[in-house]
């Protein structure tokens, strides 16, 4: 051995763990797990619900810091959100391992499938307001006021005096007044005639339970998407 090397002490043992590549793995898996968990995350489309606006296979950005504080989704807003049990969600306890795996693959990239009950939609209306459909000339109402709606794809028929409110049967657009609750907010797809939204179990009945609302909660909402990631030839904020 000689001199050089016998006079070399040895690295601290802090040098060489945060030396490995083990260390550097493991400290990118806990950024990245901070990143998804409270600044943005990908999410993937997976129907045609919120059609022209969004394609199925999309991967939009969704910012988790939208919501923070005071602010709350707005009329209008994107949002990614956790559907309850009345939306149809149901427990993902004792699932396949090799499914689940996937899925939290695909919660971390935003390639292949979100959570099974994340739901993408947008906000009609939230707490306080009230909704009903449809002016005459067959709009949304909020708050007695009709809307414009220039992203709705496919929209049920309606034809005033031959397939409205007041005919039978009556136009799927219809729906009866309701209040939003408190925390809660109306979200409907952009694709209104295909899409299992806030509004769709109520849909053409004059006098339906009232039950058949399904509401996102402000403490279900992952954040607000922002912008299409991919396919790049779709890039464009929302």
């Amino acid at each position: 051995m000689s001199e050089d090397a016998a006079s070399t002490p040895p690295r601290p043992l802090w040098r060489r763990i945060t030396g490995s590549a083990w260390f550097h793995l493991i400290a990118a898996f806990l950024v990245v797990g901070a990143l998804l968990s409270f600044v943005a995350k990908p999410y993937w489309v997976p129907s045609g619900s919120m059609e022209q606006t969004l394609q199925v296979g999309d991967r939009v950005l969704v910012n988790r810091l939208a919501y923070v504080g005071d602010a709350h989704p707005g009329d209008g807003d994107i949002i990614v959100f956790n559907a309850d049990e009345t939306w149809g969600a149901h427990s993902t306890d004792g699932e396949n391992p090799i499914k689940a795996a996937l899925r939290w693959l695909g919660e971390v990239s935003g390639f292949g499938p979100s959570g099974e009950h994340t739901l993408i939609k947008r906000v009609i209306a939230g707490p306080g307001q009230t909704v009903s459909c449809c002016s005459a000339d067959g709009r949304m109402l909020v708050d007695g006021e009709p809307i414009d709606e220039p992203y709705i794809f496919e929209d049920f028929p309606f034809e005033e005096g031959t397939l409205d409110c007041d005919t039978t049967p009556m136009s799927m657009r219809c729906l009866p007044e309701v209040t939003v609750p408190e925390g809660s907010y109306l979200v409907l797809g952009d694709h209104r005639s295909n899409s299992a939204d806030g509004a769709y179990p109520c849909r053409g009945q004059a006098d339906p339970d009232p039950a058949c609302w399904r509401w996102a909660h402000d403490d279900d909402v992952v954040g607000r998407a922002v912008v299409i990631l991919f396919p790049f030839d779709r890039w464009s904020d929302l």
